[in-house]
């Protein structure tokens, strides 16, 4: 974290997203309490779906300009407009409060959210433009944790000044209602003021792509969906990461707009403070999930986390419509907040890192139109259901279903996660893992790895370190080994026997490459297997051991640095590669000195 707030220009950043956050959150709370003061039962639950709704519309109806104002005009500008938007917003909000029109307030959500649909891809793409492909993880940790803190702090902000200023001969009224918390107005409108400061100190970093153009008619025929989504759907990670996305948000939508009701019928709790306190627990466990994943993530993305906290999201949902006190629940939505923060950190960073820069808008628009449509979708089938008399708990236990559904398409699709997962947990134990040179990992496209030579267990350092699949080349009887056989099944292992035919494993690496995967071969001297490389690029690897051992969070194993160097022009001779080998490993060494406490070799 130290490093981030280091970075020109971070702090800034930070703020800003801090600042969107809360002033958005501010305005939806005041108006989600004031329809839990006035309505009951399914009334409630379909108008709290409804604010949930005006909010992701704007995500659909305009993810193609958003993500094209994105990719033309430098981020840090687009952020600048949304701040001066939120000015402007938040006065007329404030006004809306004071006259009493609360048919205007509960629209002018939707009109917040056009500002935060223009913002929102170039908060996310501004991530990978200012840290780097390296960095990825630790960034999407830090702005996961502040819009966590900035959710949390506006929810009960919000919600204590609305209870101090509500009055139950209110109740019923709700142009009263606005009325009595019309000054609360104002401290969204300083807010928007700070924002638009602090949108002024991020630096600019991207020059404007002058020859970009937007089709207008195409977008007003609904024809440019397709070429929009195409960065989206040609490249498998982006896809299956944003449809985890989904199905997490989804749910989460659902949650927040069961739960109030659930809390009234069941448990008898009608203070607004109390209700969206214990929400906002889950934003806690966010905000904790988050910052433990960024730092498990600090060189590389930890993909392992995401079945975990697939799991334990589900398990989550399992325990609420059997709770019984406010305090139990608190700790609950903690946890659910954790485990989703552990799944949703590496999915974001996945979809950074396999978007080309260029394109990075684009997919990030469609990220939220996907999600915008499954989350709307979601909530439209929450108002049904309660409109056909659906309780609480039958909503809340379809819940778990849909979690469980999502959990298992999650690590079907990215079983890369699951044995990450395995991995991590046995080599963790033993070994302390520093990833260099991540930035020269390409996004797409055929890989083939070459590297020093590596013992048969050190592959599971070089999967860990990688934020793609790997098919290694293993001789057979490696893969025979007692125990770890279906370690070898799950990552899809390319067995040779000895003595076998070098043409015909060089025609299957072939065909993988062409297919656009990565294949590592774990001796340097088997290079010349893969003799087509057809438009696939050649990346050296080195892996390097810390001589002694090394020690990190107080636990002592042995060290280990993965480091990528520059991608090779054609495939090399073998003195070739062993002399660019040798360069990786002193540039190496020489990064790590440089990074470590003087003294000693702690990480």
């Amino acid at each position: 974290m130290r490093t981030l707030l280091r970075t020109t220009g971070f702090v800034s950043y930070i703020a800003v997203v801090f600042l969107n956050a809360f002033i958005d959150l501010g305005h939806k709370i005041i108006i989600q309490n004031t329809v839990f003061k006035v309505y009951d039962g399914d009334t409630q639950i379909m108008l709290t779906a409804i604010v949930n709704a005006l909010i992701l519309l704007p995500f659909i109806l305009l993810f193609s300009p958003a993500g094209f104002i994105s990719d033309k005009y430098p981020k840090n500008r687009v952020m600048r407009i949304a701040a001066w938007a939120a000015v402007g917003l938040t006065l007329a909000i404030t006004a809306c409060y004071y006259q009493g029109w609360f048919i205007p307030a509960f629209c002018m959500t939707f009109l917040l959210a056009v500002q935060s649909a223009f913002y929102s891809p170039a908060k996310y793409g501004y991530i990978k433009i200012m840290l780097g492909k390296e960095r990825l993880g630790e960034g999407n940790g830090a702005v996961q944790a502040v819009t966590i803190i900035a959710i949390l702090l506006g929810t009960f902000a919000y919600s204590i000044l609305f209870e101090y200023r509500y009055d139950p001969s209110m109740r019923g009224s709700e142009d009263a209602i606005l009325r009595a918390i019309a000054p609360v107005g104002w401290m969204l409108v300083a807010n928007s003021l700070i924002q638009l400061f602090f949108a002024y100190r991020v630096p600019e970093l991207e020059r404007e792509e002058s020859n970009m153009s937007f089709d207008w008619r195409g977008y007003m025929r609904g024809s440019d969906i397709a070429e929009n989504l195409r960065p989206v759907w040609r490249q498998p990670m982006i896809r299956y990461s944003i449809g985890g996305l989904m199905i997490f948000w989804s749910i989460s939508q659902v949650m927040l707009a069961t739960f109030p009701a659930f809390a009234k019928e069941s448990l008898g709790q009608t203070n607004t403070v109390v209700i969206q306190g214990t929400l906002a627990a889950s934003g806690i466990g966010i905000m904790l999930g988050s910052l433990l994943a960024g730092r498990w993530s600090r060189h590389h993305i930890e993909v392992g986390l995401i079945p975990l906290g697939a799991a334990g999201f589900t398990l989550g949902l399992v325990f609420i419509p059997q709770i019984e006190t406010n305090l139990v629940h608190v700790l609950n939505f903690i946890m659910i907040g954790v485990m989703g923060g552990f799944f949703i950190v590496p999915l974001n960073a996945l979809i950074q890192f396999h978007a080309k820069d260029q394109e990075m808008g684009k997919v990030l628009a469609g990220n939220n139109l996907i999600q915008n449509i499954g989350m709307l979708g979601f909530l439209t089938l929450t108002v049904l259901l309660s409109y056909l008399g659906a309780s609480a708990v039958l909503i809340l236990g379809l819940l778990v279903l849909v979690a469980l559904a999502g959990s298992l398409y999650t690590v079907f699709k990215l079983p890369l996660s699951l044995v990450r997962l395995l991995l991590g947990y046995r080599t963790s134990r033993r070994c302390r893992l520093r990833v260099q040179g991540m930035r020269n990992i390409p996004e797409r496209g055929g890989m083939l790895l070459l590297g020093n030579s590596i013992s048969w267990l050190d592959w599971t350092y070089l999967q860990i370190a990688s934020p793609r699949p790997i098919r290694f080349v293993m001789a057979v009887d490696v893969c025979r080994r007692w125990r770890l056989g279906w370690y070898f099944k799950l990552i899809w292992v390319i067995p040779v026997e000895d003595g076998a035919d070098p043409g015909g494993v060089g025609a299957t690496i072939s065909g993988l490459l062409a297919r656009g995967e990565t294949v590592c071969l774990l001796t340097k001297e088997d290079y010349t297997i893969a003799s087509a490389l057809g438009e696939a690029v050649i990346v050296p690897f080195y892996l390097h051991d810390i001589q002694g051992p090394v020690e990190r969070d107080g636990k002592q194993g042995r060290g280990v640095i993965v480091a990528f160097g520059p991608a090779l022009p054609c495939l090399p001779s073998l003195e070739q590669l062993e002399r660019r080998l040798d360069e990786l490993s002193v540039a190496t060494h020489n990064e790590y000195l440089d990074s470590a406490p003087a003294g000693d070799t702690a990480w």
